[in-house]
């Protein structure tokens, strides 16, 4: 009774890790999509500003795979670890563990939801006027290569190269340029929480079935 009491916790842990994360970044996503012009930003501090872009691509704005393969791969991708998480409740794993690792699953969701239907609900964005909400289907886009919203700009360091660094010399310099979202920082921050903490679990991944006792032992920790 113990042991299951446990694993509901730890399920409960996940998918609500998994839930508010995922709702915190559509909310931002939509403020920012539906109240700003592309490229439009608001400037918070100095060093902190919120400016809209879209991108096709990855995490922080890369762009290496044609737009509905990397969606496909994504889906992959996230049913694996949605697979391993709820594997890893059922086999005792420690409940900071599941939590990283919803984290870094809500992350992956949330980005993979932009790509799916939002070229299918909002019009296209644009320096002059503001996207809105279309009757289903009719957007600026299909299912699948929808572009993912973008809006955390940290220019820490703003200066210029001197004029005898080589290439570079006499141009502007931006410490930390790349613009991300919500559901980046999700997954960023469970990799690094991944590889400090959680360093023990992630030597020994495997997807072969594990005896019942290994599954009591982590449960204990």
């Amino acid at each position: 009774m113990a042991l299951k009491h446990l694993k509901d916790k730890k399920r409960l842990i996940a998918c609500l890790t998994i839930l508010v994360a995922i709702v915190i970044d559509q909310i931002i996503k939509y403020e920012v999509k539906t109240g700003l012009t592309l490229g439009g930003q608001i400037h918070i501090t100095d060093w902190f500003y919120i400016k809209f872009i879209e991108n096709n691509g990855m995490a922080y704005g890369m762009t290496f795979i044609n737009k509905p393969v990397l969606s496909l791969f994504r889906i992959v991708l996230i049913s694996l670890l949605g697979w391993y998480i709820f594997r890893q409740i059922k086999l005792g794993a420690r409940t900071l563990y599941v939590f990283v690792l919803s984290l870094v699953f809500a992350g992956a969701v949330g980005n993979l939801i932009d790509c799916m239907f939002y070229g299918l609900i909002f019009s296209g964005s644009s320096p002059y006027y503001v996207s809105y909400l279309v009757p289903f289907g009719d957007g600026y886009s299909t299912f699948l290569t929808g572009k993912v919203v973008d809006m955390f700009y940290f220019p820490l360091i703003v200066t210029t190269w001197p004029e005898w660094v080589p290439v570079w010399g006499g141009q502007e310099f931006i410490f930390f340029s790349p613009i991300f979202n919500f559901a980046d920082a999700c997954i960023s921050v469970g990799f690094v929480l991944l590889i400090l903490l959680c360093r023990n679990e992630l030597s020994q991944i495997s997807f072969e079935k594990k005896a019942t006792g290994n599954g009591e032992d982590n449960k204990k920790r």
